[in-house]
């Protein structure tokens, strides 16, 4: 292993962890990954190293963190599934935080969520708040990035909401549709994490976009600026789910959760700070308008063929 200074991103054959690793690389540094996708194709050529996580052995995770300056964390997973749970997430995590302060690792920059609370009925938020107290409690000085939605070639969320609107005559809200989100751009985001991992503070940061939509605002501007007209219908949440539902067997998909609609509605990826991303969701939109939506991009597709390189809208 070189004796170079080692930066080791998780998921960097993935989506937000893919932009930490290439910013890394555009500043010469030694970049791993540690993965659950070892062999999925990637567009950097040989240059990143990667590592199995090997939650289940802590000597094998230590030595593979040997030697390492600054632990990018971006592993977590969306829902509870068959295939993962977020209570094993929570416990993966606090093993890979162990594993980091054995092996002498610097800094922790760690991606949460906006308003995590270890009293939330939603595990998504009550466990994102048990691994910030963890992280904070231990001696590792620490990032702690507070992102709402991620945007970009590999996103999801935004995508979806594109090609429903694409191919339904009407795109139902959740209730009125009056709650907030503020997307922050994939690459603004690493471009945060980087600046981060060359201090030395603790430091806990709300890494928002610079517009801010109600949940009705968002679907009317990727509606017009896609260059559809649809109905745009609040819904009762639970109709809305069920939509969602029959939608999700059609994808082979899970289109959207009970937790998150509650967490939306909550507001919980709203928060009244200033925005520490510069890139504009429509400006992003407007670029991309004509490839945006047409395919849909399944999470459970990505999490069953852990060789094919994400697809990009």
């Amino acid at each position: 292993m070189s004796t170079s200074p080692i930066y080791a991103v998780t998921g960097a054959f993935g989506y937000s962890g893919k932009y930490i690793a290439q910013k890394l690389l555009a500043q010469g540094r030694d970049v791993i990954t540690l993965t659950n996708s070892a062999d999925r194709a990637n567009d950097f050529g040989g240059r990143v190293k990667a590592y199995p996580f090997n939650f289940e052995n802590l000597d094998e995770l230590t030595n593979s963190l040997r030697g390492v300056e600054v632990l990018y964390n971006t592993y977590w997973v969306r829902f509870n599934h068959r295939m993962f749970k977020h209570a094993d997430a929570v416990h993966n995590t606090l093993v890979l935080f162990d594993a980091a302060r054995r092996a002498g690792v610097r800094r922790i920059v760690h991606v949460s969520i906006t308003n995590p609370s270890e009293s939330s009925p939603l595990e998504y938020f009550s466990g994102k708040a048990r691994l910030e107290r963890a992280l904070i409690e231990s001696s590792l000085p620490y990032a702690i990035l507070r992102p709402t939605v991620l945007f970009g070639k590999e996103d999801i969320l935004i995508n979806n909401i594109a090609w429903a609107l694409r191919h339904f005559p009407a795109f139902g809200l959740f209730g009125a549709g009056d709650y907030k989100l503020q997307p922050i751009y994939v690459e603004d985001l690493a471009e945060l994490a980087v600046q981060q991992g060359a201090r030395d503070d603790n430091a806990i940061i709300n890494a928002i976009g610079p517009e801010t939509f109600t949940y009705r605002e968002l679907a009317q501007h990727i509606a017009q600026l896609i260059g559809v007209r649809r109905l745009i219908v609040p819904l009762p949440p639970l109709m809305a789910y069920w939509v969602g539902k029959m939608i999700s067997l059609f994808t082979r998909d899970v289109m959207i959760t009970r937790e998150e609609i509650a967490g939306l509605m909550a507001n919980l990826l709203f928060v009244d700070t200033p925005a520490t991303g510069t890139t504009r969701l429509t400006d992003w939109i407007s670029h991309h308008a004509a490839t945006l939506g047409r395919h849909y991009t399944s999470e459970l597709a990505r999490r069953r063929n852990r060789a094919a390189q994400y697809e990009s809208n």
